[in-house]
């Protein structure tokens, strides 16, 4: 039986599935699984520094209940995020004989979860996916909502497909055997989830690695459940605000190079130039923007754009991103922290005055 857990669902018409949270889930993984795909040969997706920790466990609970499962690693870290490492797990998947009637297990971090789904979304046109994320960053965020993709040598994330899991499974006793880094990296997305949604979470932040984290999980699934829900093909602008910090992150990490910056680390100094924005052009109170700042400092996040990366290359990074729609940079701004909203009135001029005061 199944350790106890909270359950949220991610209610798409669609294509409805819950997101599982608890300590201890992973070794039920296959049981928990068979609930909602037929056992069947499949492959689990991870990377050399997760497999080690959790990949055999893994192997044993879905063996157990009746997967065939094989374990396929890659390289740890973004540079796993291309189309060379897709093509290569594909023709794996089908030497080890997947077919349309297999699965995919995304063990691991974003990098994974983004990969292994897109892999999971392109075999055979298209196979399920469970997510099994191993980190913060995935737990609350990118392990929910279907986004998957790899990064183009323009940009992150350009090249991706909305494939949504079958289920979501959360075990927050995998984030025991984070380091600290990693860790922290994760507290960006929560941080992001507060300022758009949430501001009462803030007087939460930061955890301590040895609070039970359960229910800020939970309550940062739920958040990204909702938001899913309302706009699952991003369409209608509601998901867009998810991005909140992501439009000028995403460029900075590009510009350092994948793996340089984390994800996490970017994210964070893009909320600081998009709450320095929120003050200057859509209200919001000093003392607001400057208590989130403090939140993000406390977590051992950056706060500034590193003085080595040239502000054109950024600048043009920005331009190409997925966010910068027919001319305008669309960019998600606060009122009141705990709301957010898109804004394409947000000028380079306004980005390059940020960016010029956020150098080292």
């Amino acid at each position: 039986m199944a350790s106890a857990h909270s359950t949220v669902p991610v209610a798409l018409l669609d294509h409805p599935y819950e997101i599982l949270i608890g300590r201890g889930l992973l070794e039920h993984a296959g049981e928990l699984s068979a609930k909602v795909i037929k056992p069947c040969r499949c492959a689990v997706i991870s990377d050399e520094q997760v497999a080690p920790l959790h990949g055999e466990k893994l192997l044993k609970s879905l063996r157990g209940d009746g997967f065939d499962a094989y374990l396929i690693t890659v390289a740890a870290g973004e540079s796993s995020k291309s189309m060379a490492t897709v093509a290569s797990l594909c023709d794996r998947l089908i030497a080890l004989g997947l077919d349309r009637k297999c699965a995919v297990f995304a063990l691991g971090g974003g990098v994974i979860g983004d990969l292994a789904g897109f892999v999971a979304s392109i075999h055979y046109r298209g196979i399920p996916v469970i997510q099994i994320p191993t980190t913060v960053v995935a737990q609350v965020d990118s392990s929910i909502g279907g986004k998957t993709g790899v990064n183009s040598t323009l940009g992150k994330n350009l090249i991706g497909t909305f494939h949504q899991p079958r289920l979501v499974i959360s075990d927050t006793a995998v984030l025991d055997t984070l380091p600290d880094g990693i860790f922290r990296e994760g507290l960006a997305e929560v941080i992001k989830h507060a300022v758009i949604a949430d501001a009462a979470m803030l007087a939460t932040l930061p955890p301590q690695r040895t609070y039970n984290l359960s229910s800020i999980i939970a309550t940062n699934a739920a958040i990204k459940a909702r938001i899913v829900a309302e706009d699952q093909f991003e369409t209608k602008g509601t998901r867009a605000l998810l991005n909140f910090g992501h439009t000028l992150g995403h460029a900075i990490e590009s510009v350092a190079g994948y793996g340089t910056l984390s994800h996490g680390e970017c994210v964070a100094i893009g909320m600081i130039a998009a709450l320095d924005l929120s003050v200057h052009l859509a209200g919001l109170p000093q003392e607001q923007a400057d208590r989130v700042k403090g939140i993000i400092t406390a977590c051992g996040l950056p706060t500034c754009v590193p003085k080595d990366l040239s502000e054109n290359e950024i600048l043009a990074a920005l331009g190409r991103d997925k966010k910068f729609d027919e001319g305008a940079i669309r960019f998600v701004l606060t009122k009141k922290l705990g709301t957010a909203f898109v804004s394409d009135k947000v000028t380079l001029e306004d980005v390059t005055a940020v960016l010029r005061n956020l150098r080292v």
